[in-house]
């Protein structure tokens, strides 16, 4: 399994690597090692980090694909996962010399990604990779119906819908433990994820101030960052809006359970957020949360399909603002979120989410393994 981040908070790839342990089979997740990534808990798969002298931009990318394809050269393996398009080359090109079966996991759009919009030259490059190895994919999943439409229609390859919903073993107790002592007395909103341009980060701090006795907290790292830190110092919110960095997966829980109101506000720029169904959202209602998302088309489609949350349609504070209170000031129809998270375990005990078969591999006669057509 490979991924371009340090391991640390990519859930979906936790859980692909659990359902394939737990299938019996053997596991090495390969990612990267920054300078600050904490250390990882102690996990039933195998793990390994890689280092490089270049932790962003072309040369990041070329040299991660470089190490990587000579890591999965010299290592034993029967199936290498992609996870995502910036590992795709390393692993395609691996599994093609080493006749390998190979399975490709796209979680976004990637070439929509809002990152690249504006950069005609990266934008082209990623394409022409994409354009070139995705016709010859014979597994590929992706996260939501619109994005597997997309491919399906653009490449004639056949892509598996496999939502990003929290694993159907964890329990969540229905009584909200307690706030800090410093919060007890406030209203929390709570925000989870990449902290990247075109999240709606920007439009939930400049709401806060028109919200009494309400702290927001920021949970995740990512490229703007510091521009938060410099608008929260502008609006003298420090006391408001709360940074807490990365955390692991294994930590992020006992802060959504805690909060009050989750949002998911992206913005459509690029068709990777127009069509994004955010992983928050599943995690929102398995901790029987309330949240709040913007009005594009999958995030609409679980508001509308398991009647909860609510849709903001005017991307400025005051509306914002006006919908946090409604959502929290109108005393919440407990049935409602009991049946919406009823419905969330319900799809994840239909194994939407990754799920490898017991005969993924066979032996055919001649005693070489190849791989049966792909069910999930």
């Amino acid at each position: 399994m490979a991924v371009t981040n340090d391991l640390v908070t990519d859930q979906r790839v936790n859980k692909i690597c659990l359902s394939l342990h737990s299938e019996n089979y053997e596991v090495l997740l390969v990612g990267r090692k920054l300078s600050d990534s904490p250390e990882l808990p102690q996990l039933p798969y195998k793990t390994k980090r890689l280092r490089l002298c270049f932790n962003k931009g072309a040369l990041f990318y070329a040299f991660f694909n470089i190490q990587l394809f000579f890591f999965l050269l010299f290592h034993k393996t029967d199936i290498i996962t992609a996870n995502d398009l910036d590992t795709l080359p390393a692993c395609y090109f691996a599994a093609c010399l080493k006749n390998k079966s190979l399975v490709y996991d796209s979680h976004e759009y990637f070439t929509e990604v809002p990152e690249i919009q504006n950069k005609k030259l990266v934008k082209k490059i990623w394409t022409s990779i994409e354009s070139y190895i995705f016709p010859k994919l014979k597994n590929v999943s992706t996260v939501c119906q619109s994005i597997a439409d997309v491919y399906n229609k653009k490449y004639n390859v056949p892509v598996k819908v496999i939502k990003n919903v929290p694993i159907p073993s964890i329990e969540v107790n229905t009584t909200k433990p307690e706030k800090p002592e410093a919060w007890k007395d406030k209203k929390i909103i709570i925000y989870q994820g990449a902290v990247n341009l075109g999240r709606g980060l920007e439009l939930m701090i400049e709401t806060m101030p028109l919200l009494n006795n309400f702290i927001f907290i920021i949970i995740g790292g990512g490229d703007i960052i510091e521009d938060l830190r410099k608008k929260i110092i502008d609006l003298d919110l420090n006391n408001k809006v709360i940074l807490l960095g990365k955390l692991h997966y294994s930590k992020l829980q006992s802060y959504t359970r805690i909060a009050d109101c989750g949002f998911s506000l992206e913005e459509a720029i690029g068709l990777n957020y127009y069509y994004a169904p955010p992983n928050k959202l599943f995690d929102y209602i398995h901790a029987s949360i309330p949240f709040i998302v913007s009005d594009l088309p999958e995030m609409r489609r679980i508001v509308e399909t398991y009647k909860i949350g609510e849709i903001l349609v005017e991307r400025n504070p005051d509306s914002l603002a006006k919908c946090i209170n409604k959502l929290l000031e109108t005393s919440i129809d407990e049935q409602r979120y009991a049946n919406a998270k009823k419905n969330s375990l319900g799809i994840m005990k239909k194994k939407l989410y990754f799920h490898c078969t017991n005969n993924l591999l066979k032996k055919q006669n001649d005693g070489n393994k190849v791989l049966e057509k792909q069910r999930y």
